[in-house]
């Protein structure tokens, strides 16, 4: 232990194992005894064997045991209000906001106490008083504070009751141009989800066009980033579960006209997906089917049907209607060959010693 502390039930414990017991694992009873153990109530500081501890680490040191330091004292709520009051002061408010971003990242703790004192409503005060001032300095800072201590449930309804520019506020924030802009706009999507779903009927219904055009265009640009990150990742050659995963999320992405424009507009999509069917797993080899089908069936240009010869997607797609897969993987197979086969038949150099085969599967 490092800094044992004693709950209502007697037992003591290291305050970071009980805090993340309580706060993050969403448990509500006392681990040894089981009684209840509400997530208010007190954990204290068992000074005596902090104590004891720090004692035989010193006596142990010769051994390579280091002492450990005495605990920070707890973050109070008079502390906080502090710096809530320093953010009123323009020069002292990207110092605060840094240092409440370090505080509510250090501990379970340190987050409880920030939402007892307020701080989720004065981080979308601030936001509201940046969009009104066209200020972007400190957003960043204040979103990802807001994302890390989290508005309790219930909360929202009565925020935005109390202030009907929080929800035109961070649309603003959404159509803005800073650094770290992608970052910004997914907590800024993050901290809007949690608004939203408590908030009233007519609180939905006052939501403007530009609300859902900035909502749309985030979501574009958050699936391509995500298309081309998992392609460059293949591109590296992964380990065989890594690209299980991969084709996994990029046959989802690639069922909507967003992310199959995003996976051809990359020069080395369909050539990475061919050349996993059939060397990786059956795991892989079902998404990748279903990537090249959807490509075939909505984006099926020219320009498309020539590349996927090109990279030898036609000629695994024949190789794999020989091999011991899946009858239902052959049948889609086979429905890709027979959409675009009156153009492929037009490429025999590329396939010819399987074209035999093409044509009697794809008429059979």
């Amino acid at each position: 232990m490092k800094d044992p502390v004693t709950t209502i039930t007697g037992i003591t414990y290291d305050r970071e194992s009980i805090e993340r017991w309580l706060f993050t694992g969403g448990n509500t009873t006392c681990p040894v005894t089981k009684q209840p153990l509400p997530k208010d109530s007190d954990l204290t500081p068992n000074h005596t064997l902090r104590r004891l501890i720090q004692a035989w680490c010193t006596e142990n040191a010769s051994h390579g045991v280091d002492r450990i330091p005495t605990p920070k004292p707890c973050l109070d709520k008079a502390y906080v209000l502090k710096l809530i009051k320093n953010l009123s002061h323009h020069k002292l408010q990207i110092k605060t906001l840094t240092q409440m971003e370090l505080l509510a990242a250090e501990s379970e703790r340190n987050k409880k106490c920030m939402v007892q004192a307020g701080l989720p409503k004065a981080m979308l005060v601030f936001i509201v008083s940046c969009f009104k001032n066209g200020q972007v300095s400190g957003i960043e800072e204040a979103l990802s504070i807001l994302c890390l201590i989290k508005i309790p449930g219930g909360e929202s309804r009565e925020f935005l009751c109390e202030n009907d520019k929080i929800i035109e506020s961070l649309t603003w924030v959404l159509g803005c141009k800073m650094e770290n802009s992608a970052t910004v706009k997914s907590h800024a999507v993050s901290v809007l989800r949690i608004l939203l779903e408590d908030a009233s009927s007519g609180v939905l219904e006052r939501l403007k066009p530009e609300f859902f055009e900035r909502i749309v265009g985030v979501l574009r640009e958050k699936i391509t980033q995500q298309v081309f990150e998992l392609i460059e990742l293949e591109l590296g050659s992964p380990e065989r579960r890594t690209t299980e995963l991969n084709l996994g999320v990029l046959s989802h992405l690639c069922c909507c006209a967003e992310g199959r424009a995003q996976f051809l507009s990359h020069g080395g999509g369909i050539a990475v997906v061919a050349m996993r069917i059939l060397r990786v797993s059956p795991a892989v080899d079902d998404p990748a089917i279903l990537i090249l089908s959807s490509i075939c069936k909505f984006s099926g240009t020219s320009m498309v049907i020539k590349e996927m010869v090109d990279v030898k997607a036609v000629s695994k797609l024949c190789v794999l209607l020989q091999a011991d897969c899946a009858p239902y993987l052959k049948d889609k197979a086979k429905e890709i060959l027979r959409s675009h086969f009156d153009e492929w038949k037009n490429f025999p150099c590329n396939f010819s010693s399987l074209s035999c085969l093409l044509e009697y599967k794809v008429s059979s």
